[in-house]
């Protein structure tokens, strides 16, 4: 994978929305921005060998058995993942349910820019000191000047697309990158073994795009000020973070939360309605699939975001209340 800069583009931009509104709850993918150079800011964190990270959690009823595999966002940049346990299960798995991916096409992204210009960008020759509170605004320009040398960059984009951008250039200059794709590597050894991959769709552009267009104002500052505390004093966290998962150490990632600024993005966002419900709708969705494969019979792999798994009224927890039976990784 190439790490030649390029200058963020609108496709970027809402690439960024997603990683910023998705990656603390379902695994973003391949939707990651492009990355810029590293840069030295705090300890990068070295990999080397292959990593199996986490033990999958075993779900059964009856006939039917899923493997649970937790994903997790960001992970180390160039980090080569291989897992004997996965193989193995694949030997006899009838299924692989991974996320879809998330795409944006060129053409849609023109359409966009044509005729709702204010979905990624401010309008009215308004800029984010604008728009953003100004003690949220002077701790953006702070960041801003520690992650990036120009001084007014990203001025032009809305608030919580900005605040992506940016947290994703701190991601990478700490050795962290949104690019692994646990599902993607996961379809490719169902491939090659002729194992049937069913993909599930949890978010698209349009839900982006109509998230962005109903968020109010104060779940937007929410979610920037998540971001932004995140940078500020959360970065060692998430290496750590990234560390116990590439070790497979579930309880030390338990013990490892992120901030409470991001679970108050997190809360704000299942707390809204409509098109900005996506949270809950990513996990009901992942529920009614998982679900539906333990009410048939067969094996079947799913690969979901970790902190979807493990968190409070959590996939883990939506399946144990249904009254199926788990055992944990060894």
């Amino acid at each position: 994978m190439s790490e030649r800069y390029r200058r963020p583009s609108p496709t970027a931009a809402l690439r960024g929305l997603a990683v910023l509104l998705l990656s603390n709850v379902c695994a973003a993918g391949p939707a990651a921005l492009e990355e810029p150079p590293a840069a030295a800011v705090l300890d990068e964190i070295v990999v080397t060998g292959e990593r199996a990270g986490p033990g999958m959690w075993h779900v059964h009823h009856g006939s039917a058995d899923v493997w649970l595999l937790g994903s997790l966002s960001p992970l180390p940049r160039g980090i080569t993942w291989r897992s004997r346990q996965v193989e193995q299960v694949l030997a006899t798995t009838s299924q692989v349910l991974v996320q879809k991916p998330f795409e944006i096409s060129t053409p849609r992204i023109l359409w966009v820019l044509l005729t709702e210009r204010s979905v990624v960008f401010e309008t009215g020759g308004k800029r984010l000191k604008d728009v953003l509170p100004p003690p949220l605004h002077e701790r953006f320009a702070a960041l801003r000047l520690k992650y990036s040398d120009d001084p007014a960059k990203w001025e032009r984009y809305r608030p919580i697309i900005a605040a992506a951008l940016l947290q994703q250039t701190a991601f990478h200059q700490i050795g962290l990158s949104m690019r692994l794709d646990l599902g993607a590597a996961v379809r490719l050894l169902a491939k090659v073994r002729h194992v049937r991959v069913e993909e599930l769709k949890v978010a698209a552009v349009g839900d982006m795009l109509d998230a962005l267009k109903t968020m109010p104002a104060a779940t937007e500052d929410t979610c920037v000020a998540a971001s932004l505390v995140t940078m500020e004093s959360a970065l060692p966290r998430l290496i750590e973070r990234a560390q116990a998962w590439v070790d497979g150490n579930i309880e030390r990632l338990q013990n490892l939360p992120l901030p409470s600024e991001v679970d108050a993005c997190r809360d704000a966002l299942d707390a809204g309605h409509g098109a900005l419900d996506l949270i809950g709708h990513m996990r009901q969705s992942w529920l009614f699939a998982i679900e539906k494969y333990l009410q048939g019979a067969g094996t079947t792999i799913a690969v979901v975001n970790l902190d979807l798994l493990l968190q409070h009224d959590g996939l883990l927890d939506g399946l144990r209340a249904a009254g199926y039976q788990i055992e944990a990784p060894e």
